[in-house]
């Protein structure tokens, strides 16, 4: 269940009352007749069915009222109410399968914000990765794929091209380009200081049998980053981030841009290239999964509300 607090007008309490209350998925309505200060107006709250929050959310918004009050939601971790029992009852579908749109607008459009922490936390992953092919090491290439923070952008790209938001599209783009760039480049610098001093050469990338298919990308390497992309955007929509870690050490994308730098810096122009081609197979199967699957969720849910909708004409009396 989410919790939903909505400030709004007095003039339009009554409409925002009725909505809530003629949903079958919404329990546990209260008003608080000019509880609100700053925008002043009236509280009213409730509790909605994750399954039935699209179509409630979106009546409330076409009321105008994030202009003119304050929608908030949270999740409620428990309870304890027959009312409640029955929304969730009356809304189809399960809850963990759920996708609320407005909650993956607002993830996804943090995710393209271009902040130091994600620029760091990029380039020290792909430092990781660069030391893992200069060593030959699969463990150190994993934990790479772990800590990049890069399929944040990638998701946001793909709900911005299914949205048709071309500033989100733009905002994860850029900060998918800036973001590898200035790894790369941090990475590149190192590698070139570490060349300079002896503690790296050119032999270190000649025979590295255990990450070799960071060079080698295949039909294997898209298959893998599709079936990723299918994986992260579920695990974003049905709120299992603890699946995202999975996606992560399956895709290659971190360790090419590693071996990119590396490559560079020790001349190895060949792996440039593949790696490069690396990166963009597995950017590519990531953004194609994506979007399929934000679109087969969304067609899917439209079913479910209307399912709802059916629910509550046949309650009426």
């Amino acid at each position: 269940m989410l919790h939903v607090r909505v400030i709004t007008p007095a003039a339009l309490a009554p409409e925002v009352l009725k909505t809530a209350v003629d949903c079958h998925a919404v329990a546990n309505v209260v008003r608080l007749p000019g509880a609100a200060v700053d925008p002043a107006g009236d509280c009213i709250e409730f509790d909605v069915a994750r399954e039935g929050a699209n179509e409630i959310l979106a009546d409330l918004r076409a009321m105008g009222l994030k202009e003119t009050g304050a929608i908030t939601i949270e999740e409620i971790d428990l309870s304890i109410s027959d009312g409640a029992d029955e929304a969730e009852a009356a809304a189809p579908g399960h809850s963990e399968d759920a996708v609320i749109w407005e909650e993956l607008a607002a993830r996804t459009s943090a995710e393209t914000r271009l902040t130091w922490s994600y620029l760091v936390f990029l380039a020290l992953a792909v430092q990781i990765a660069a030391i893992g092919a200069l060593l030959d090491q699969p463990i150190l290439i994993v934990g790479a794929m772990v800590l990049g923070p890069d399929f944040g952008p990638v998701a946001a790209f793909c709900f911005g091209v299914m949205q048709r938001d071309l500033p989100l599209i733009g905002r994860a783009a850029r900060t998918l380009a800036v973001g590898f760039a200035v790894a790369i480049a941090v990475t590149l610098a190192c590698a070139a200081a570490s060349r300079l001093v002896g503690w790296i050469e050119p032999t270190m990338l000649d025979d590295r049998p255990l990450t070799s298919f960071i060079i080698h990308p295949d039909r294997w390497s898209f298959i893998v980053a599709v079936l990723a992309g299918v994986a992260g955007i579920l695990s974003m929509t049905a709120r299992k981030s603890q699946a995202l870690v999975g996606v992560f050490i399956s895709v290659t994308t971190v360790p090419a841009a590693g071996n990119i730098a590396v490559a560079i810096a020790l001349a190895h122009w060949d792996e440039v290239g593949a790696s490069l081609v690396q990166l963009g197979v597995n950017l590519a199967g990531l953004v194609v999964a994506g979007i399929g699957t934000l679109l087969v969720q969304r067609f899917l849910w439209s079913r479910f509300e209307l399912g709802l909708n059916a629910s509550a004409m046949s309650r009426e009396p």
